[in-house]
């Protein structure tokens, strides 16, 4: 990558992690999701994902909620579980559950969805984010999380 010589989310701040999304271009995110730190970068988002959960935001939710992060180098895509249940968010690596809803997205606008540098709405008209399932939970799951600003 030229612009940011390492930029990797683990140890650093969420918002800080943000900024650096917004800062670097789209080819130095995909060189970064193609390069041997893609599966890291995931673990420690989603991992995130669970820690910045606002129950209270998803009171009477129960949903299942697979996230299909494409393009992996070997052709395929990775795959995560989030579970929100009995007022908790708790996360799958190996899914084994029927989804209530499905997100299928490339990594470059995963990254700039999930640090708050892309809108949803505008991916899911463009068709850089596909959903599958619960369009109304898909309007309203974001709100269940504390989005980290840069």
């Amino acid at each position: 990558m030229t612009a940011e010589p390492s930029l990797e989310p683990e140890g650093v701040d969420a918002a800080a992690f943000a900024g650096q999304v917004a800062n670097v271009s789209d080819d130095d995110l995909r060189a970064l999701m193609n390069s041997e730190m893609r599966g890291q970068v995931l673990d420690e988002i989603f991992r995130r994902m669970v820690q910045h959960f606002r129950p209270q935001r998803a009171q009477g939710v129960e949903a299942v909620i697979h996230w299909k992060i494409l393009d992996r180098p070997d052709g395929g895509y990775d795959h995560y579980e989030l579970i929100i249940e009995g007022g908790r968010a708790s996360l799958s690596e190996t899914p084994s559950r029927e989804p209530t809803l499905e997100f299928r997205i490339g990594p470059v606008h995963f990254l700039r969805l999930v640090t708050g540098n892309a809108a949803g709405p505008m991916l899911f008209m463009t068709g850089k984010l596909k959903i599958k399932g619960d369009l109304a939970l898909a309007a309203r799951a974001p709100g269940f999380f504390e989005i980290p600003k840069a």
